[in-house]
């Protein structure tokens, strides 16, 4: 199985991109994983919630694969000790899953057909954060999830 992190816009702030960075390098030891950056959609500001979400929707939609299970960051999703998400992800590794999609939504969340075409939707906290943070507490959590899988001291109760 591969795990993808879907997101819509580059990560700005170089300490954001230099903790993804880290979390990446050590959670490629454990599982094939990568990240795709899709592009802003263009004229964002010229257009409404509503139309935004449908552009970012098309270009997220064009990213899946057959037998790809979908999961949305959402903050109607599931919430999960980190624990309970690594029996999460060992669930789907064991699987017949192909490939694991994590999406990131715009600022506005999903368009309607990416909520159908979803298989589940996660949320990290009741807390709101910007779409380039959570990209690398969600990287982390991935990893830490994977050390917890392999017994490894990273996590502690």
């Amino acid at each position: 199985m591969k795990v993808c992190l879907l997101v819509i816009g580059k990560t700005d702030a170089s300490c954001i991109r230099e903790g993804i960075a880290e979390y990446e390098k050590r959670l490629t030891r454990y599982i094939p994983y990568e990240m795709k950056v899709l592009p802003d959609v263009k004229n964002a500001k010229n257009l409404t919630e509503n139309l935004q979400k449908e552009r970012e929707g098309e270009m997220l939609l064009e990213q899946f694969q057959a037998g790809d299970f979908i999961v949305l960051l959402d903050e109607r999703g599931q919430q999960y000790s980190s624990v309970e998400f690594s029996r999460f992800m060992a669930q789907k590794i064991i699987g017949s899953i192909k490939r694991l999609v994590f999406i990131v939504g715009g600022p506005y969340g999903f368009s309607e057909e990416v909520y159908r075409r979803a298989n589940d939707r996660i949320s990290l906290s009741k807390m709101t954060f910007s779409h380039q943070m959570v990209r690398m507490i969600f990287v982390e959590q991935i990893y830490r999830a994977m050390t917890i899988l392999k017994g490894e001291p990273y996590h502690h109760e």
